[in-house]
C-alpha cells in the first residue's frame, strides 16, 4: 500500500514538474484555490467585503460571507500543501497517493492479493499521473478514495464484521458527502441496502454482533460527520441546512437539475457572469428539456465517461463480462454505476469526468475481474489470455509516457491564464501594493476569469476588481487610496498594464508607460 502511494504522489509531483507547475484555468479551480487559502489560514470562510461587487466572480459567494461554493474535502487537501510546503498543488500530489492506496486497499477485499497489486499499479499509470486529476486543482482523487474505501469495508464487513471496517466505512461516506455530495448519495444507496439486507437475512451476524461491529461505530462516524458538516454550512451560508452550493444557485438563478422550474432571472451586476448563467447554463438546461436535446448530451456524456474511465485498453478485460455475471456482486458495481451515470445525466450544467469520480474504485473492480477471467482463456492451447493481461500494464506504461513527453512540448506561453500569471509576478515584484481593474470587451469569451482574490483580500499584495460604471470605480479608488491603480484591458492581444485614468489628474493620463505580458523584465513605474 505504502509502494503504491508513493509511486502514484511521486509519479504525480514528477509529472507536475516536467511538463510545469500548473495555472488555474477553470474558474472551479481558483475557487477551490480561495478554499485552500482560507482553510490555510485557520478559517471556514471570510467576512464579506465592503467592496465585494468589484470583487463578484465564478463559484464564489460574497454574502452573507466570501468563501468558495464547493464542499470542503478538495479545499482542505489542496490547503494541506499549502500550509506545509506553501504550494497547494502538493496537497494533488498528496491525494494521488492517497486514492491508489485506498483502491489497492479496496481491491484485497475483492480479489486475490497479487491481482490487487496488478489494480493497484492501473490505478497510478490510468489515474494517478497522467490524467487532468494530478495537473490541475479541481481533480477527483478524493471522491475516489472515499469511494473505494466504501466498497473496500462493505465486502470485509460482510465476510466478517469488524469495528475498524465500520469506521472505514464511515470515512469514506464522509469523503465523499465532502466532494462530490450528490453523486456520492447515488453511489451509497445500493451499497448501504446491500449492507442493511445482508444484516437482517439468516446470513447476517447475531443482533448483538451487528450493533457492536457495524451499526454504533458507523453511526457515530456519520453522526459527527454531519454535525461538522452543519457547523460548516453555518459559518458559510449562516443556516446549518443550507448548502452554499444552493446559495449560490439561488443568488444567480440557474437550475441544478433539468426538472427543476427556471427560476425568475436576477439582477446582475456584470455582464459576463449574465453571460455565462443566462447564456451558457440557462440555455443549457432548456435544450436539455427537449428529447433530441437530452439524448445528444446523454451520448456525449457518456462517451466521455467511459473514454475516460474505460477506455481502449480496459475495454479488452471488460469483454468478459457475460462470464462475470454469474458472480452476484458484480451485479451491484453494474447497478451502482448504472444509478450514478443516470444522475448524472440529470445535471443541467453540464459534465466533467470528476463528476463520477466516485465509480473509480467499482469501474477499477470490474476491470480487474474481467482480467481474471481473461487470464484463463486459451486459444488452440496457447495461453494467450496471460499475454494479453500481462501486456496490459506495458501499454498502459507507454501510453502515459507518450501523453506526458506530448504534453511537455507543448507551447502554452500565450493562454491567458499564463499572461495573468506574468502580469502577477511582476506586480508582486513591484513597490507597494497593487489595484487591478479589470476591463472586458462586450464579446468577451466565457470562462476567461481575470478577477479571483485571495482570502485576505485587504492584505494581499495585489488586488483584482471588475471596473463598473463611474461612481462605483470612484468609490473602490477610495478605499483603495493606499494602492496604485492599474488598468487591464484583459481581451487585448496582449493584455497588459497601464496607469487607471483618474478624473483631474493629467499626469497620470500622460503616463505613457504600460506592463504586462508583454514585458519580461523591469518593474511597473510608480
Amino acid at each position: 500500500m505504502l509502494l503504491i502511494a508513493l509511486l502514484a504522489s511521486a509519479g504525480s509531483a514528477g509529472t507536475t514538474l516536467l511538463v510545469g507547475v500548473p495555472l488555474p484555468r477553470i474558474p472551479d479551480e481558483s475557487s477551490y484555490l480561495l478554499a485552500a487559502d482560507t482553510f490555510a489560514h485557520g478559517r471556514l470562510s471570510n467576512p464579506p467585503h465592503p467592496m465585494w461587487v468589484h470583487f463578484e466572480t465564478f463559484g464564489v459567494l460574497y454574502q452573507p460571507t466570501y468563501a468558495s461554493k464547493f464542499p470542503p474535502a478538495q479545499g482542505l487537501a489542496l490547503a494541506f500543501g499549502q500550509a506545509v510546503t506553501g504550494y497547494p498543488i502538493v496537497g494533488v500530489w498528496l491525494s494521488a497517493g492517497v486514492a491508489c492506496a485506498a483502491i489497492y486497499w479496496m481491491l484485497l477485499a475483492w480479489v486475490p492479493p497479487w491481482w490487487a497489486l496488478l489494480g493497484g499499479m492501473l490505478a497510478v499509470l490510468q489515474f494517478g499521473i497522467g490524467t487532468y486529476w494530478s495537473h490541475s486543482y479541481w481533480g477527483g482523487f478524493m471522491a475516489a478514495a472515499g469511494g473505494a474505501l466504501v466498497f473496500g469495508a462493505l465486502r470485509r464487513l460482510v465476510r466478517r464484521p469488524h469495528a475498524r471496517d465500520a469506521v472505514l466505512m464511515g470515512v469514506g461516506i464522509a469523503v465523499l458527502a465532502n466532494s462530490r455530495p450528490y453523486e456520492s448519495l447515488l453511489l451509497c444507496l445500493p451499497t448501504l441496502g446491500v449492507l442493511g439486507l445482508w444484516i437482517v437475512s439468516r446470513q447476517g451476524p447475531p443482533w448483538p454482533v451487528s450493533f457492536r461491529r457495524i451499526l454504533i461505530p458507523l453511526v457515530l462516524v456519520l453522526g459527527f460527520t454531519g454535525g461538522a458538516m452543519a457547523f460548516y454550512n453555518f459559518r458559510v451560508t449562516g443556516n446549518a441546512l443550507r448548502t452554499p452550493p444552493q446559495v449560490l444557485a439561488a443568488t444567480y438563478g440557474a437550475p441544478v437539475f433539468i426538472w427543476e422550474p427556471l427560476r425568475p432571472e436576477p439582477v446582475y451586476r456584470h455582464k459576463v457572469i449574465r453571460d455565462l448563467e443566462i447564456g451558457y447554463e440557462r440555455a443549457l438546461a432548456i435544450k436539455q428539456r427537449t428529447v433530441r436535446g437530452f439524448l445528444h448530451r446523454s451520448f456525449s456524456t457518456v462517451k466521455r465517461i467511459y473514454r475516460f474511465y474505460v477506455g481502449a485498453l480496459f475495454t479488452i478485460p471488460l469483454l468478459m463480462l457475460p462470464w462475470m455475471l454469474r458472480d452476484r456482486w458484480v451485479w451491484l458495481l453494474l447497478a451502482t454505476c448504472g444509478l450514478v451515470i443516470a444522475g448524472v445525466l440529470a445535471i443541467a450544467f453540464g459534465y466533467n469526468q470528476h463528476y463520477a469520480a466516485p465509480l473509480t474504485g467499482p469501474i477499477l473492480i470490474l476491470v480487474i475481474e474481467g482480467m481474471r477471467h481473461l487470464f484463463q482463456w486459451r486459444w488452440r492451447g496457447l495461453p494467450l489470455g496471460q499475454l494479453v493481461v500481462w501486456a496490459m500494464p506495458a501499454i498502459a506504461a507507454v501510453t502515459l509516457a507518450v501523453g506526458v513527453g506530448e504534453r511537455a512540448k507543448e507551447n502554452h506561453s500565450s493562454d491567458w491564464n499564463r499572461q495573468r500569471a506574468r502580469i502577477l509576478a511582476q506586480l508582486m515584484r513591484a513597490d507597494g501594493r497593487q489595484l487591478v481593474i479589470v476591463r472586458y470587451a462586450p464579446a468577451h469569451r466565457k470562462g476567461r476569469e481575470w478577477v479571483y482574490n485571495a482570502a485576505d483580500i485587504d492584505g494581499a499584495k495585489v488586488v483584482w476588481a471588475r471596473e463598473m460604471d463611474r461612481l462605483e470605480n470612484q468609490r473602490l479608488l477610495e478605499y483603495f487610496k493606499d494602492r496604485r491603480a492599474w488598468l487591464l484591458q484583459a481581451d487585448a492581444k496582449l493584455p497588459a498594464l497601464e496607469p487607471y485614468p483618474i478624473e483631474g489628474d493629467p499626469a497620470a493620463a500622460a503616463e505613457p508607460r504600460r506592463v504586462g505580458a508583454g514585458v519580461s523584465e523591469g518593474k511597473p513605474e510608480r
